[in-house]
C-alpha cells in the first residue's frame, strides 16, 4: 500500500557558539562543520527519497537562520522549493536562552526542579512549555497531511520541537522527550497512510 505522505524530519546542522547551551529563539547560524553535516546529509538524501516515487517534493522549514540555511543546502543540491513555516521555530526557553544546564540550576534552582519534575506542563520563565510546544507542533502536521498529499514532506527544524511531533505521533507522554535523541543533521522518516503514522527512522545520522 503507498504511504499518503512521507514526512523526512530533520534537525538543524551544529551552530555557531557555545556548545550545550539552550539557544531557543536565539538566531544563531550554522557552524563550518554544521554545514558540513548537511552537505553530506543532502548527498544521502538524494538516494533515500527516490525509495517513494511521488512527483511533488517540498522543504518546509523554520524561520530560524540555522533551520532556514540546513533547508537551503538541501534545496539546492536537491531542487526543491522552501517555505518558511513559523509554526516550525524552535521552542521558546524563556530567560534560559544562551545559558548552560550548569548555569540554570544555579540561578534557577527551584524552577529548574519543577522542570525536571514535569517537563510536560511547566514552563521555563517567560518560555513555553512543552504542552504549547506539542499544540503548535500538532497544527503543523494537521496542516502538512491537508496541503501535500502524495507529496515527500522534508521539514528543517529543531531537536525540541522534533522530540515533540515524534512523541505526538507515537504516543509516548510528553514527560518522556528526552528519551527520543535528535543529534545534529539527523534525519527522521515518517510514512503516512491517510492520517495513521509509521516511523521508519528515528535520529538516522547520515553524515558520519
Amino acid at each position: 500500500m503507498k504511504p499518503y505522505t512521507v514526512v523526512y524530519l530533520l534537525r538543524h546542522g551544529e551552530t555557531d557558539g557555545p556548545k550545550r547551551v539552550y539557544k531557543g529563539h536565539i538566531d544563531v547560524p550554522l557552524s563550518k562543520r554544521g554545514v558540513e553535516q548537511v552537505e553530506k546529509v543532502a548527498e544521502k538524501l538524494k538516494h533515500v527519497i527516490a525509495k517513494y516515487p511521488f512527483e511533488k517534493t517540498i522543504i518546509l522549514s523554520s524561520p530560524l537562520k540555522r533551520a532556514v540555511k540546513t533547508a537551503e543546502i538541501i534545496g539546492e543540491a536537491l531542487s526543491i522549493e522552501i517555505i518558511p513555516m513559523e509554526i516550525l521555530k524552535e521552542r521558546s526557553f524563556g530567560k534560559w536562552e544562551g545559558m548552560s544546564l550548569d548555569e540554570i540550576v544555579s540561578a534557577y534552582p527551584d524552577d529548574f526542579e519543577r522542570w525536571r519534575q514535569n517537563p510536560a506542563k511547566f514552563s521555563p520563565p517567560e518560555g513555553e512549555s512543552t504542552l504549547d510546544v506539542s499544540n503548535r507542533a500538532k497544527r503543523a502536521i494537521e496542516h502538512i497531511l491537508k496541503e501535500y498529499k502524495d507529496h515527500r514532506v522534508l521539514i528543517t527544524a529543531h531537536g525540541g520541537i522534533n522530540r515533540v511531533i515524534l512523541c505526538n505521533l507515537l504516543n509516548i507522554p510528553l514527560e518522556n522527550i528526552f528519551k527520543i535523541e535528535q543529534d545534529f543533521a539527523c534525519v527522521n522518516i515518517i510514512e503516512f497512510y491517510d492520517k495513521f503514522p509509521v516511523v521508519k527512522l528515528i535520529n538516522g545520522v547520515f553524515w558520519r
